[in-house]
């Protein structure tokens, strides 16, 4: 299964974090997807909690499922100003 990038930025509109989006569209549980770019479980959590924005580990992931760098970002930084206090 894939995601492409309206898909991706629909599900963020509709209040689905960008990492779990294209995690679940993919058919990836978070072990799976720990192993697939070579993070820890931790940190794949965090990012899907939106407690942080960290570009390397979105490119890393990016980078996993195949999908633009830029998409996964972009989506995940809209996502963290739209649920941001100040944004």
């Amino acid at each position: 299964m894939t995601i492409d990038e309206q898909s991706l930025a629909l599900a963020v509109a509709a209040g689905t974090n960008a990492v779990t989006a294209v995690r679940e569209a993919m058919g990836y549980s978070i072990d799976d997807l720990a192993v697939t770019c070579g993070l820890a479980i931790e940190e794949i959590l965090e990012l899907e909690n939106s407690n942080t924005t960290d570009v390397a580990k979105l490119r890393r992931i990016a980078t996993a499922f195949g999908l633009p760098e830029i998409a996964l970002i972009t989506s995940s930084v809209h996502e963290r100003t739209r649920t941001s206090p100040l944004g």
